[in-house]
């Protein structure tokens, strides 16, 4: 039995603020009239120990005691108690005895700590509680219940994740640990290597340990400085049994030998099912009946919250702990609880099933379990998830002697990976095709997913390069790919900014294009469709966009009754060129329908994104921010990156219509951490607007004028070709007030040229508000008049609201200050109405600045809000919980709780109650 008493410094935590604000919480509270307790939950190796040291040594307030029991003496009853005791040496002259025998009852416990206080604070912090011994965890949880009763003192305990229902622990407080986010992680990597581990070995450890903070800590440990650096390849499985023995085998080396086994069948059993929730119990129980064992064996483990039976199925605590049992087995033992699980498998009910266990009891290669492995994933019809099939035949290729036939079939095993949304399965897939000698058709399939797989998370200039080499391998052989990979390196250009590298991507597609050479590249309708939007765009792009309308209509009249949704984004792009924002919206947002339904998990992130693009140009500013959150979050899941830095890009310029500047900054900031390095040319030009935007918004007009400039200019190292015209307005706005006139007419006279095009439909007006900006002024009022009427034809509210405010800023400056205030009245309704609060706020100024008191956003009115904080306050003052909350406005927890925070302060309420109250009162009043 071991105790201490510390006063340790603080301890080094990555993430985790939210915990420690609720630890920091109970401690606070700790005073003459409140004690508290609060129980840790968490899975091995996630740090509820690390946040329990941390606790300990932020605490100052009073002693702390930390009491251990040693595990050969934790089925000794009251040997917790005794620990206890131990640890608060000095602290009472009460005997150890008389305090165990105080202890015999539930109460004895509740009765010493506050003779162990000795009247000041006291903070209790017990790791482990649920390995105590059973008299003393029901003392502990008595007392731990009763804190109220006990002035100054705290209780922390740390429990294993599934042991915090146990009976002992009911009725407390928990505060669960889960995995650390992406930027935790990567801090507590950086902090482990010192920041020398090269970027594509951070991406493989960060994947590998899942946000597990113990086993990163061991994937670390077990890498050479070379490795670290990226100048060796990182060893094969990165995640070892010796990593996973090292994070979890003190979990495990007490059970009996009886209950690993059983364990190792039910992990045998789940690598033939990777996507279920745990093992089918029914053919785990009828092996280990098979092997001798009964099903009770399970119960140990059921008890050390290791597995769990539900009469379905049997699955593990967590993943890893899953992983760390079957990485223990050696090989041998793993090929014999696969054959014993092939055994007892019905094949005519599962064939699948017992092949994968027939696979992986293999000792050697079998081309005829490889064959049939490889018809079952490649079978047309089958209902088969993309996974599934990725895992069949990865089965398959490690069956294969012959060098090409394995390649081919562990490049069509990314492929699907690849649709499954694994990018790092992908990864390791190909790892072990780039050097075989094969035939440039199998190779040509290989560099089309990597480039791919480059283009949605890699530098765009190395997936150009990679899909354009794909598109001449495959080219001879599989015309249809060959085509796919000259589209997809056209994407790549684009999101690069390289219009002549768009042309050349195209002009190189036009060799695989159907009705080309001897062999068509698709058939019918879906052939015709992907030669009119090649020559379509190609047209649009060599500058004679009126020319491409024909073909670009004819895909978008196709899309209409078409379901697949790779067509219909192109459906979706060919309605941008031409202009036909609402059309755009229309095929994205079926795209978008098509992929939930199919399950599509790593196309749904790229349709969410060119969804929430398109309702961002017509003006649909709260349906793109609600498609980009959704959108990011798809990314994140997918290991999207560059999809990642176009949803921050979108959520930028939305921030600069509804948000405050802190949000455009931020979702700035991180777009163009993305795309800086990967080249992308598109999401950068959108976070540089945002930003002038909002500078704009807070009359930042020379910060504006010098973020748009090289923005709208033509040339290397300018806007996106696509894009900067679309920011010229925004530009002359802030040239024009800066004083730069020439250059805001060379910006016009450019953009005249460009609206005469007809690819925006708010462009007209923009460019009459324009020549208005710059006009004379006995031409201004008509011109201001030309931008209105223009207007009344889109459905651009808050472009109209804008021309509403210039119009009424010049009004005001004429010195007709009657005039002004009516247009400026239009425009604060016009901004209000579409949600752009801190130009409604600019309104106001200008309305005061001409003798007019507007109503002002009072502090604690709801309409300091913005829409998506007005949701979340109604829900809250409903009851609902963040989570709650979180679910029915299909965002994060995490986004909630940031949005409440904000909300707090913009309304200036401490707590859920006075929201509630607030927004009733504000609800009956009409105060929204």
């Amino acid at each position: 039995m071991t105790g201490s008493m510390t006063s340790a410094g603080p301890l080094r935590l990555y993430g985790r603020s939210a915990e420690r604000e609720r630890v920091a919480a109970l401690s606070d509270r700790l005073g003459p009239r409140q004690g508290g307790a609060l129980l840790l939950a968490a899975e091995p190796g996630l740090g509820r120990t690390a946040l329990l040291d941390r606790a300990a040594g932020d605490f100052t307030a009073g002693p702390v005691l930390r009491p251990r029991v040693a595990p050969a003496e934790s089925g000794l009853p009251y040997s917790g108690v005794h620990a206890l005791l131990c640890a608060a040496a000095g602290r009472t002259d009460t005997a150890p005895a008389s305090v165990l025998r105080a202890g015999l009852a539930p109460a004895g416990l509740l009765e010493l700590l506050p003779v162990i206080a000795c009247g000041g604070p006291l903070l209790v912090c017990i790791d482990d509680a649920h390995l105590w011994d059973a008299p003393s965890r029901t003392a502990l949880g008595f007392a731990a219940r009763r804190t109220g009763s006990l002035p100054g003192i705290g209780l922390l305990l740390s429990v294993d994740g599934a042991r915090a229902g146990d009976p002992d622990f009911s009725g407390l407080p928990v505060v669960r640990l889960g995995p650390l986010d992406d930027r935790a992680a990567t801090a507590l990597l950086d902090g482990l290597t010192g920041g020398e581990a090269a970027p594509a070995v951070r991406d493989q450890l960060l994947h590998a340990a899942e946000g597990n903070p113990a086993l990163l800590a061991a994937l670390v440990e077990g890498l050479s400085p070379d490795r670290l650096r990226g100048h060796r390849p990182l060893p094969r499985p990165l995640v070892d049994g010796g990593a996973l023995s090292r994070a979890f085998g003190a979990r495990l080396a007490p059970l009996p030998a009886d209950t690993r086994l059983l364990l190792l069948l039910a992990c045998a059993a789940h690598e033939a099912d990777p996507e279920g929730a745990g093992a089918d119990a029914d053919h785990v129980l009828r092996a280990a009946r098979a092997a001798g064992l009964d099903a009770a064996v399970l119960d140990p483990a059921e008890a050390a919250g290791v597995a769990r039976c539900d009469g379905e199925r049997v699955a593990f605590g967590s993943a890893l702990l899953r992983r760390a049992v079957y990485a223990a087995a050696p090989p041998p033992r793993r090929r014999a609880a696969h054959a014993l699980l092939a055994s007892v498998v019905d094949g005519g009910r599962h064939p699948l099933r017992r092949l994968f266990h027939l696979a992986l009891a293999a000792e050697g290669p079998d081309s005829g379990l490889a064959a049939a492995l490889t018809d079952a994933a490649t079978a047309s019809g089958s209902r088969m998830s993309d996974v599934r099939r990725s895992a069949a035949l990865a089965l398959a290729a490690g069956l294969t002697a012959r060098t090409g036939a394995r390649v081919s079939r562990l490049t069509a095993a990314a492929e699907y990976a690849l649709l499954g949304g694994r990018p790092h399965q992908v990864r390791e897939l190909l790892s072990t095709t780039r050097d075989a000698a094969v035939h440039d058709a199998v190779r040509g399939r290989a560099e089309l997913v990597r480039g791919t797989l480059a283009l949605r998370d890699g530098a765009v200039g190395d997936a150009y390069e990679t899909l354009m080499m794909a598109a001449v391998r495959l080219g001879p052989y599989d015309p249809q790919r060959a085509l796919a990979a000259g589209l997809a390196a056209m994407e790549a250009a684009w999101a690069a900014g390289d219009a002549g590298a768009c042309l050349a991507a195209l002009d190189g597609t036009a060799a695989h294009a159907p009705g080309a050479g001897r062999v068509t590249a698709a058939p019918g309708a879906a052939a015709a469709q992907a030669q009119d939007y090649r020559s379509g765009l190609r047209t649009a792009l060599g500058g004679r966009p009126g020319e491409a309308r024909e073909a670009l209509r004819r895909v978008l009249d196709r899309a209409r009754s078409d379901d697949d949704p790779t067509r219909l984004l192109r459906a979706g792009v060919a309605a941008l060129v031409l202009g036909d924002t609402g059309a755009a919206c229309h095929a994205n947002a079926r795209a978008l329908a098509v992929s939930r339904a199919r399950g599509l998990a790593s196309l749904a992130p790229q349709v969410l994104e060119h969804l929430a693009y398109a309702e961002l140009r017509a003006g649909q500013h709260a349906r793109a921010g609600a498609h980009a959150q959704e959108g990011l979050r798809a990314a994140h899941r997918a290991g999207q990156r560059n999809v990642v830095a176009h949803q921050h890009a979108i959520l930028a310029m939305v921030a600069s219509v509804e948000g405050g500047a802190a949000a455009v900054a931020a979702h700035a900031r991180q777009a163009l951490q993305i795309a800086g390095p990967h080249g992308l040319a598109q999401a950068a030009t959108l976070a540089e607007w945002a930003s002038a935007r909002a500078d704009l918004c807070h009359g930042r007009v020379r910060e504006a004028a010098a973020r748009l400039g090289p923005l709208t200019g033509a040339g290397p190292h300018r806007g996106h070709f696509a894009i900067r015209m679309l920011a010229v307005p925004c530009f002359v706005e802030a040239a024009v007030s800066s004083g730069l006139r020439a250059q805001a007419r060379a910006a016009v006279e450019e953009y005249t040229g460009w609206v005469a095009q007809g690819t925006d439909a708010q462009a007209s007006a923009q460019l009459a508000r324009c020549r208005a900006l710059l006009a004379a002024p006995e031409d201004t009022d008509a011109l201001y008049a030309v931008a209105l009427a223009r207007h009344e034809a889109t459905d651009g509210a808050f472009e109209r609201a804008r021309t509403q405010l210039l119009y009424g800023k010049w009004l005001r400056r004429q010195r007709r200050p009657g005039e002004a205030k009516n247009r400026l009245r239009d425009a604060l309704v016009g901004f209000e109405r579409c949600g752009a609060l801190p130009w409604a706020e600019q309104t106001r100024a200008e309305l005061r600045a001409t003798g007019e008191a507007p109503a002002p956003a009072r502090t604690g009115s709801l309409a300091a809000l913005t829409p998506q904080q007005l949701r979340i306050a109604r829900r809250v003052a409903e009851g609902a919980t963040n989570r709650e909350v979180a679910l029915s406005l299909s965002v994060s927890p995490r986004t909630v709780d940031h949005h409440l925070r904000n909300v707090f302060a913009l309304l200036g309420v401490r707590s859920r109650t006075e929201l509630s109250r607030l927004v009733d009162r504000a609800e009956q009043h009409g105060a929204e």
